[in-house]
């Protein structure tokens, strides 16, 4: 007998967009995770699109969460929600948008928008679901977010979710089609953000096509034999790369609303589905960065001396011919090192745990994730200690997923701020 059919985790979705003649600057604006500390950029960007169309309307910068002005913000949101589903959002896509992004390097990103669907989806790291979140989520930060989502006529998407398809099966054949699709938009985005297009995708064949690869890659004799360690399980198909919290926040409006409703109403209720971007995590324009670690208050033969006691406690060899070598970085220089008999399935994983093993140990210590090498080194040349992380493969964010459940947090980072995604394609959330 042929084994069933698993319903799609990821699949076409009915998008709104606003008429052409909208521009995307200022329609867009970036995830309202990022500037969280510079609220000079949301003001900037408010003045921008200060009696326009915009996104920004329609969403709550984590700037302002919490804070003062949250009620009759959101009471704003709601409103403008209302106009925009009523009068703004005229055009209608019935699939998928493939979507390319220019980035500051001038790569293009690309993606496919559509919708994946939560119960495929869970953040409970004890859960192996089709969608999986890269990294662990802060169950606290979800409730301030569910005061957005919860009444919310519309949602846009600043999710981002990766697939591990090294044979570029699902997006790069439809970037290939796109002379033939039909362009919804071609613009600059504000403050900065790069170029953005975007293509309708409602060709039965072409949605047929997508389809079809996306349960090629959540195939499980497939996902046996890529991650031998993990045979048994469920297979994975995609991992969130972007955007964790609002992916979980849309679950846990999932599960409190589906509580009062019928099996056959949670068949097809909006609040089930979620609009993302799926992106190829092998795609050249993807780039994965490691995050290292800087501590301060100490000295750097006290971290050497506090990670051989570690090693020794955890059964670890400290060894710079391992595996998983990392630099410890002072102003005396740099000291390759390494791990040996690894307590987690990447180096920036049992990195973490005996960083937090030293905090709980020396109490005048803290710690600062920081991008980029050369920061950590002029962190360290000014009396830190660095715990460079080697560079990341884009495997091993899988591999780490698959084998480690989620991958320690702040692991990763995709691109710069301003190459975060940004919100443009809509949907509805009421029937």
């Amino acid at each position: 007998m042929d084994k069933p059919n698993p319903a799609p985790c990821f699949g076409p979705a009915r998008i709104l967009l606003p008429g052409a003649d909208t521009p995307l600057d200022p329609w867009a604006c970036i995830a309202v995770d990022q500037f969280t500390s510079q609220p000079d950029y949301w003001q900037k960007a408010e003045a921008l699109a200060a009696g326009r169309p915009s996104t920004l309307h329609i969403v709550l910068p984590e700037v302002y969460l919490g804070g003062p002005e949250e009620d009759a913000r959101l009471a704003s949101i709601r409103a403008a929600m209302a106009d925009y589903r009523s009068s703004l959002l005229t055009r209608v896509v019935n699939g998928f948008v493939y979507v390319e992004r220019t980035q500051m390097d001038g790569s293009i990103r690309q993606g496919l928008v559509g919708a994946v669907d939560l119960e495929a989806y869970s953040f409970d790291p004890a859960d192996r679901p089709a969608v999986r979140p890269s990294e662990n989520t802060v169950v606290e930060r979800i409730p301030p977010r569910l005061k957005v989502r919860r009444g919310a006529q519309l949602e846009t998407p600043h999710v981002m979710l990766l697939a591990d398809d090294a044979a570029c099966t699902l997006i790069e054949p439809v970037g290939a089609e796109k002379a033939r699709l039909p362009l919804l938009y071609d613009g600059e985005l504000m403050l900065g953000g790069g170029r953005l297009r975007g293509w309708a995708v409602e060709d039965p064949a072409l949605v047929a096509q997508i389809e079809a690869a996306v349960a090629a890659l959540g195939d499980a004799d497939a996902f046996a034999a890529r991650w031998p360690g993990a045979a048994g399980q469920p297979p994975m198909t995609l991992a969130v790369g972007d955007g964790n919290h609002s992916l979980a926040t849309a679950k846990a409006y999932w599960e409190e609303r589906k509580a009062a409703l019928t099996p056959r109403q949670r068949q097809d209720d909006p609040a089930r589905y979620c609009l993302v971007e799926v992106c190829n995590v092998h795609s050249p324009a993807i780039q994965i960065e490691p995050i290292h670690r800087v501590l301060f208050g100490v000295g750097a033969e006290q971290v050497r001396t506090a990670l051989d006691g570690w090693a020794a406690a955890n059964t670890i060899c400290i060894s710079p011919d391992s595996a998983q070598q990392f630099t410890l970085v002072s102003a005396a220089g740099d000291t390759p090192l390494g791990f040996a008999g690894e307590v987690e399935p990447l180096a920036v994983g049992t990195a973490e745990r005996f960083v937090q093993d030293f905090l709980q140990r020396c109490p005048g210590a803290s710690v600062d994730y920081v991008h980029g090498e050369a920061a950590v080194r002029r962190l360290a040349a000014g009396g830190a200690v660095g715990l460079l992380m080697p560079p990341l493969q884009k495997a091993d964010l899988f591999r780490g997923v698959v084998l480690g459940g989620v991958l320690p947090r702040k692991t990763f980072s995709m691109g710069h701020a301003e190459e975060k995604r940004y919100y443009n394609e809509c949907r509805s959330l009421v029937d």
